[in-house]
Order: C-alpha cells, then sequence, then structure tokens
C-alpha cells in the first residue's frame, strides 16, 4: 500500500517556518459574586421597602480610615447605562464601571452572629482593612 505525503508549501527565503499559535485566552469580565445567603438578605430588604424596580447599589467611595470606603445602598429605577448588572433570579445588584475595578473578583456576603448581622465583602484586592470592616486600601 502506497501512503501518499504531502510536501509543505513553499516558503520564500528567509520566511519564518510555520508554527502552531495556540488561540489566546478569552479575557475575562471584571465582576463580583454574590452569596445566597446576601442574596436572601437584599431579597428580604427591598421587599420590605415595598418600592417597584429596586437594587442593591454595592461600590466604593474614597475616604475612610484606609483610604477606600464600601457603599451599600438602594438604587430606585433603571440601572444606569454604564452600570454592570448582576442579576440573581428577582434580585438585582448594580455596580458603577470604576468601582468594579476595585470589587473584581469580591464576594458580598451576608453575615449574621450573635452580635452583628449585615453585608461584608470578601475583596481579593484588599491589602490593609481597617477595625470597623468598611474602610480598606488596595
Amino acid at each position: 500500500m502506497h501512503a501518499e505525503t504531502q510536501s509543505p508549501e513553499p516558503r520564500s527565503p528567509g520566511s519564518p517556518a510555520p508554527q502552531d499559535v495556540a488561540a489566546a485566552p478569552a479575557k475575562k469580565e471584571p465582576s463580583i459574586e454574590v452569596s445566597p445567603a446576601a442574596v436572601e438578605a437584599i431579597r428580604a430588604q427591598i421587599q420590605k421597602r415595598g418600592v417597584p424596580d429596586t437594587s442593591l447599589r454595592v461600590g466604593i467611595r474614597g475616604g475612610g480610615c484606609s483610604g477606600f470606603s464600601y457603599v451599600i445602598e438602594f438604587h430606585d429605577g433603571p440601572p444606569r447605562a454604564r452600570d454592570r448588572v448582576f442579576q440573581y433570579d428577582d434580585v438585582r445588584v448594580v455596580v458603577d464601571p470604576k468601582s468594579l475595578i476595585y470589587l473584581n473578583g469580591s464576594t458580598l456576603d451576608w453575615e449574621k452572629t450573635l452580635m452583628k448581622q449585615g453585608f461584608k465583602f470578601v475583596n481579593p484586592n484588599e491589602k490593609t482593612s481597617c477595625g470597623c470592616g468598611h474602610s480598606f486600601t488596595v
């Protein structure tokens, strides 16, 4: 039996040999996660508030003991044009693009202990944080 072989395409002198080029990995969009406990807490607070089309807005502001402070507040009406929207069934969390840079990879969690309850950010971008738990540096 005779196998046919194909000769390589002719190359001009000085041109590099063909190489297998791996596809570049897709760039991952910045994002945050919201824990199931936090989703339930958001849902309960929005229902208690009773305002239709409400979201929870999370972000950061300059200030606080360590340089930046976390912001968590209600946002009534549709998200702003540049906001990133994270939808969890009927719960919507919105983040502005500038805050998302510092919150990328973070998880918003709901913490309930005997002494306190509230939202807590688990932010891998934090270098140091204040004892109050509301401000941080990157």
